[in-house]
């Protein structure tokens, strides 16, 4: 595979991961995943993480998979590469998958005394990476072994950590974020 099938591979797949959190910090706000809980004197996420912001970045990421699944034909015939289809179980996993990792890393966050906020070098930029691929391929892991093969795989984590931070820092300088990673 060479370089330019896997870049375009891994970010046609990844779109569907890309977008939740995204979604989330437009649609924000509203009660908090951990109602105020505490665990050893800390929140269990913080005020960042609330039930309409994962829903919306979850539908978010939907939305995104059906319209790539209706746009995979033509895209391929433009890319000269030939594109994945989302299966439905995938279709719910990768975002899903994107925001349980990144809660996971607010969780983290907090227990490491971090503030809302705060970097987490590395976790930061790849949490959702990491929940969007597991719970893909616990819903189809034929479909994410033959997708998701090792140089489709060396991409996302080269590609993502960079992605991660243009758009934070586009974020942050429109006022949408209140720290640029």
């Amino acid at each position: 595979m060479d370089v330019y099938v896997a870049l375009v591979t891994a970010i046609w797949s990844m779109l569907p991961a890309y977008v939740p959190n995204n979604a989330a910090v437009l649609a924000g706000g509203g009660r908090p995943i951990d109602g105020g809980r505490r665990l050893g004197g800390r929140r269990l996420l913080g005020d960042g993480k609330t039930w309409r912001g994962t829903a919306a970045g979850w539908l978010a990421g939907i939305a995104l998979a059906l319209a790539l699944n209706r746009l995979e034909t033509q895209a391929a015939d433009l890319l000269a590469v030939s594109l994945p289809t989302f299966p439905p179980a995938v279709i719910l996993a990768l975002p899903l998958g994107a925001m349980v990792g990144d809660i996971g890393a607010s969780f983290l966050k907090r227990r490491t005394g971090r503030a809302r906020g705060a970097p987490f070098p590395g976790i930061d930029q790849l949490d959702f990476v990491v929940g969007a691929l597991a719970l893909a391929a616990l819903a189809d892991f034929a479909w994410f072994t033959d997708v998701f093969t090792l140089p489709v795989l060396a991409v996302v984590l080269l590609v993502t950590p960079i992605l991660h931070i243009a758009t934070n820092a586009i974020a942050y300088a429109l006022g949408l974020k209140d720290e640029p990673w």
